[in-house]
């Protein structure tokens, strides 16, 4: 097995494999995780768009499905203020688009969209004590860490730059998550909004591993056992992949998610904000290309969600993912339609 240089087992997670299966909100409940935990990895639950009724549920199938580390994952933006005039705009910028499917924008509620870590949420978490608790776009608040830490959880967090590893690290995060450019799903950046600031995994992983003393786990681009040798080589004591897992056969993954990534003629991939108002890669659809990707009228994280969901339910109600999100990281030809088991148990040939 490759040899990490960090001072640390690279199974500090208490895993059987120092493999962690990304928190893809949208995509998955808490079956992938149960599955990818059972398997030896470290299965991963996206919380930020569950309700407190759903959350609640959710982890109480994490405990009664397996026995195994888990992971539970929110984030930690703070909230921006409604802009009434932003929201309007931006509905006339859609307005042709509402008229094609038939859809009143003044109908629309807006709506969060995506909720932060806060106290109401610890205290549902707390008796269930996950033992791996991950944040992106930074970490909450100093008490809300020491609180998490009190459960026993370890704490990781997503860094896009080595200063955010630094920060993190002396921020509390028990772990660094070095997100490269090349992954899918929500860019955890929280220091800086220059996207240009954000180099690539292998550019990325071990700048960050000779900043930090805490493990470092690798995530983006990597998608095979070669891309995981490729990052222990590099000195990532963990890997972390996300959209291998999006096509298997326990993700709740969309009919038209699930097209666009088996199609090689929709392997193409980009950041855009469309879709919630932050920067996020997915495969590039009808709306990318003719509103962005990036257009800087979309309201601001996470108010963008509100403008598109009737413009994605009317679509994908037809089969088409015109105006949906389909997050995606750039290496996904090896995306296979496979049982999440059977694809951790490939993969562990690279440890």
């Amino acid at each position: 097995m490759p040899t990490s240089s960090a001072p640390f087992s690279p199974f500090f997670l208490g895993t059987r494999l120092p493999l962690i299966q990304a928190p893809m909100a949208g995509v998955q409940d808490a079956r992938l995780a149960i599955a990818v935990s059972n398997a030896g990895g470290l299965g991963s639950l996206p919380a930020a768009m569950l309700t407190p009724e759903v959350l609640q549920k959710e982890l109480k199938a994490l405990r009664d499905g397996t026995d195994k580390p888990f992971n539970v994952n929110f984030f930690a933006h703070t909230p921006p203020a409604p802009d009434d005039a932003r929201e309007a705009r931006w509905r006339d910028r859609l307005g042709p688009y509402y008229a094609e499917f038939g859809i009143d924008p003044a109908q629309i509620k807006a709506g969060p969209g995506r909720a932060p870590f806060t106290a109401e949420i610890a205290d549902l978490v707390e008796p269930f004590k996950p033992p791996v608790v991950s944040f992106h776009f930074g970490l909450p608040s100093s008490e809300l860490i020491a609180r998490v830490k009190g459960w026993g959880s370890l704490v990781l967090g997503s860094a896009t730059t080595v200063d955010e590893a630094r920060w993190l690290e002396a921020h509390g995060a028990d772990g660094v998550i070095a997100q490269g450019w090349e992954a899918g799903g929500h860019r955890g950046h929280f220091l800086s909004d220059d996207l240009t600031r954000q180099p690539g995994t292998m550019a990325l992983l071990p700048q960050i591993v000779r900043a930090v003393k805490v493990p470092v786990i690798a995530a983006g681009g990597i998608a095979d056992v070669r891309g995981i040798r490729a990052a222990l080589a590099l000195g990532a004591s963990v890997v972390q992949l996300g959209t291998a897992f999006l096509l298997c056969e326990e993700a709740t993954t969309s009919a038209p998610h699930r097209a666009a990534l088996r199609d090689p003629a929709n392997h193409h991939t980009a950041v855009t904000n469309l879709f919630t108002g932050r920067p996020a890669r997915g495969i590039v659809n009808r709306y990318m290309r003719e509103v962005g990707p990036l257009n800087e009228a979309a309201p601001q994280f996470p108010l963008a969600t509100s403008s598109i969901a009737p413009l994605r339910a009317k679509a994908e109600a037809q089969g088409s993912g015109d105006f949906s999100p389909l997050w995606s990281g750039q290496n996904f030809g090896a995306v296979r339609e496979i049982g999440a088991a059977a694809l951790v148990s490939e993969l562990s040939a690279a440890f």
